[in-house]
């Protein structure tokens, strides 16, 4: 089984900020041991002798007003320690990787943005699934999200998507159950989830990429597209970000073959 943890970044309510995020993780079963020991790993450097007290928040971080952010003094050590956290993917298995959907809010001002990013990013994760899965072994997914406000909501719209498609017309037929709900505290790969929402709000909301570049080489790829990332938005046609240049690059290319 292969488990999609999410958190999200952005307030669909601030109106200084232009983008929602909501991004994460995939792995196998298999690899959540490793990943959780590697996070676990950089706690314990960064609190010896309390490690479960760190709970890793990429915003908290960057804030520096609470504990134990608040005795690092200098911002430089903050976004470190940011990076340093999202880096771990430098190193992971293969089978690791990542998905993001990044949506201009004004470009879609009648839209739920939380639902359409979970129904963009739930349709990507089951295509993974069913692009990896063969005829020896059929891949299944799960989605792991953090406790919200929108929990009862997108348990609905998942249900729903099972039952009756999304509004592309599928059914997600390797997702095997509603999404799940986990506190942040108890779950070190959760952490990761929002510290990766975090970076793709950074890049698009603030053209900050500083944390993204720590990221970019793990989103989901398949023949030159970026199916891992997407930027939602109706205000820049040429955008040049990976995920709208891969795909407008693979269209010419198919266009230019027939």
């Amino acid at each position: 089984m292969y488990l999609l943890y999410l958190d999200d970044s952005g307030s669909i309510a601030n109106l200084k900020e232009n983008y929602f995020v909501l991004g994460g993780v995939c792995l196998s079963e298999s690899s959540t041991r490793w990943l959780s020991y590697q996070l676990e790993a950089l706690a314990t450097q960064i609190c010896p002798d309390n490690p479960r007290q760190i709970e890793f928040h990429a915003s908290e971080i960057y804030g520096g007003r609470s504990h134990p952010w608040d005795r690092y003094k200098k911002r430089e050590e903050r976004i470190d320690i940011i990076k340093r956290v999202l880096c771990i993917l430098k190193d992971a298995y293969q089978d690791i990787v990542i998905f993001a959907c990044a949506i201009h809010k004004a470009s879609y001002p009648q839209s739920d943005h939380v639902i359409m990013a979970f129904e963009d990013l739930s349709s990507r994760f089951d295509m993974y699934l069913q692009r990896i899965s063969n005829e020896e072994a059929k891949q299944r997914g799960l989605i792991i999200l953090d406790k919200s406000s929108h929990e009862t909501n997108l348990q609905n719209v998942a249900a729903k998507f099972r039952r009756e498609g999304n509004r592309w017309g599928n059914q997600l037929r390797n997702i095997c159950e509603v999404p799940l709900f986990v506190d942040s505290s108890a779950s070190r790969i959760i952490q990761l989830a929002d510290h990766i929402a975090y970076a793709v709000f950074r890049r698009y909301n603030a053209g900050d990429l500083n944390y993204f570049n720590c990221i970019e080489s793990r989103f989901d790829e398949h023949q030159g597209v970026m199916h891992g990332l997407v930027h939602l938005q109706a205000h820049t046609p040429t955008c040049t970000c990976p995920a709208c240049l891969t795909r407008r690059l693979n269209q010419s290319n198919t266009i230019t073959q027939h």
